[in-house]
């Protein structure tokens, strides 16, 4: 599948191919793009594929399912998300490189993804995570300078008697597990693929 190649124009000609053959595209997603995508996630863990690799493979997937979607509605196959995560990076951050991919793999996983773009005030994470009924709240942080808006979020959630609600993943450059477990953090993922497979985790 032109997945595994960052293929995009091969992958929505094998995608347009099945909806013209009405195959059942259900077990297109599961057999076929599905396993590609997660081929594509050990290649990177492995060090054999780079993070641009890794973004094109997941915005390839991505726009797949955007032209399969009308089919699933249509066949009304369940879609129901893993869960709901609300995403941006913090408070005076403007970055959205990490962030985007970030987004683009939870998509990819089955989760229902509010991105929030960046700079994000506190309170918004507070008030669309409320509204969306996230199960996750992921906050990127990309400068030292910005990292402490990251904990300005926890503060935030427990000072509104929210902290149990919602958990929490903070990620970015600068960042690490130590200061993860500093301001109390649910998670910290190191990148794109941890942070689904931790998503995971969260909501499981």
């Amino acid at each position: 599948m032109g997945i595994l190649t960052f293929d995009k124009t091969t992958t929505l000609k094998m995608v347009q191919a099945a909806i013209d053959q009405d195959l059942d595209i259900h077990e297109v997603i599961q057999q076929a793009m599905t396993p590609a995508i997660v081929e594509v996630g050990k290649r990177f863990e492995a060090g054999k594929l780079y993070l641009p690799e890794l973004q094109l493979s997941a915005d390839t997937f991505a726009t797949a399912m955007e032209v399969l979607r009308p089919k699933l509605l249509e066949s009304k196959i369940n879609l129901q998300p893993k869960g709901r995560v609300v995403i941006g990076t913090v408070k005076g951050d403007i970055h959205s490189i990490g962030k985007d991919l970030v987004a683009t793999m939870l998509k990819v996983g089955g989760f229902e993804v509010t991105d929030l773009g960046v700079d994000v005030p506190t309170f918004t994470f507070l008030e669309q995570a409320e509204k969306t009924k996230a199960n996750v709240i992921a906050l990127s942080a990309l400068l030292t300078t910005t990292m402490p808006a990251q904990r300005e979020v926890i503060e935030a959630l427990t000072e509104q008697k929210m902290r149990n609600k919602f958990k929490v993943i903070v990620g970015g450059a600068p960042i690490d597990q130590k200061w993860a477990d500093k301001i109390r953090a649910d998670a910290y993922g190191e990148n794109a693929i941890e942070a689904l497979r931790l998503a995971d985790t969260l909501v499981a």
